[in-house]
């Protein structure tokens, strides 16, 4: 419990101040937490009483009697000025689904929606170097997970992150960009749009100070943030060694749950989806495997006036075009493609996401039939 003198804003810069504090950690600040009645007890204590807690080694005594309450109050009025909230574990604000991770965040600095982080979220991973294929089955997940009325969480990276921040705000839901720098550092630069975007329709989130730069150490790191917040994560493409696996071996420290999009075999970002599968994590292929973690399950969605009495009112332009091509017959992949007036690949990684919506289904000879009632 918190027992904090009256000048509550000195005690939250010295709080802000510990936290951001090199080297510290959560382990170490609970151990002064225990020890000292407050932040500002904690920056005033001598270093031999430092020393003598269990746990607090000398550099971590050092670092501690460095730390500046000024510097939080910099930290804190940075914030403010963006139009950004600080967030504490103690604040009501704070989401209840980090305080129960391994290694949670001592702070958080927020700007947008921050309600959002109260919400029932679904995190979407993947590579960044992703395949047509892959940025299809991206917008799937996420259009389903949107219509179960769940928050998307990703990384604001280049790639499926990207992907997933920009099809949850174009299927009218919201997203949650989780970064590996401060508030106010675009990164990377070629995601200024993307930054702008997410703030009008949803948060961004830093355990970093405002301005902080991005650091390698720091991507790791936030990805425990990302399957944090959400209830499962999905990871639509990954290849061997893929950042988008960190996420998954914090996800299942955290005890969330895992699925994954099967991949064509002979792609190389297929490999560490696939290998996720054998291992046994969930394989994603319909909208009803989200629905354990969803609020709006499938079967109970209120129901929707579609743009076609024939095929779903979330199904993207490329897809209703396919779609509609299929309607005029049976037809092989190569006659698609001419229909359609497109290449080969692009058509047959169109059919594969109509497939794992449940509206196209293969037949013998190479050929596709629509699957709607």
């Amino acid at each position: 419990m918190i027992f904090w003198s009256p000048d509550e804003r000195r005690q939250r810069a010295a709080y802000v101040a510990l936290a951001l504090t090199p080297g510290l950690g959560a382990a170490r600040f609970t151990l002064l937490q225990q020890a000292c009645d407050s932040p500002l007890g904690a920056l005033s204590a001598p270093f031999a009483f430092l020393r003598s807690i269990p746990g607090i080694t000398r550099a971590a005594a050092t670092a501690v009697r460095a730390a500046d309450v000024q510097a939080g109050e910099r930290m804190l009025a940075a914030a403010a000025d963006m139009g950004a909230l600080t967030l504490l574990p103690h604040d009501p604000g704070f989401p209840a689904a980090l305080r129960e991770i391994p290694d949670p965040p001592l702070v958080l600095f927020v700007q947008g929606d921050a309600a959002l982080l109260g919400r029932a979220s679904i995190a979407v991973v993947g590579s960044r170097d992703h395949t047509p294929y892959g940025a299809t089955a991206c917008r799937l997940v996420v259009a389903a997970a949107v219509q179960g009325g769940a928050v998307i969480v990703s990384g604001m990276a280049r790639g499926i992150d990207a992907v997933a921040h920009t099809a949850a705000l174009e299927a009218g839901g919201s997203t949650i960009g989780v970064l590996g720098n401060g508030l106010g550092v675009i990164y990377p630069a070629a995601n200024r749009a993307l930054y702008e975007q997410v703030l009008r329709g949803g948060a961004l989130v830093s355990e970093y100070p405002p301005g902080e730069r991005p650091r390698v150490f720091a991507f790791p790191r936030r990805n425990r943030l990302i399957s944090g917040l959400a209830r499962a994560t999905v990871v639509v493409e990954a290849a061997q060694g893929s950042g988008a696996l960190i996420t998954v071996s914090a996800a299942l420290e955290q005890g969330r749950d895992v699925l994954a999009v099967p991949g064509p075999i002979t792609e190389r970002t297929s490999v560490g989806v696939n290998g996720l599968i054998r291992d046994g994590a969930t394989p994603y292929l319909a909208p009803e495997d989200l629905e354990r973690f969803v609020p709006t399950p499938p079967a109970r969605r209120p129901a929707t006036t579609a743009r076609s009495p024939l095929l779903p009112v979330d199904l993207p332009v490329g897809e209703r075009r396919v779609a509609e091509a299929l309607m005029a017959g049976d037809v092989d992949a190569d006659g698609l493609a001419e229909r359609l007036g497109l290449r080969a690949s692009d058509t047959l990684a169109l059919v594969t996401a109509l497939e794992l919506r449940g509206l196209v289904e293969p037949l013998p000879g190479a050929r596709f039939r629509l699957r709607v009632p």
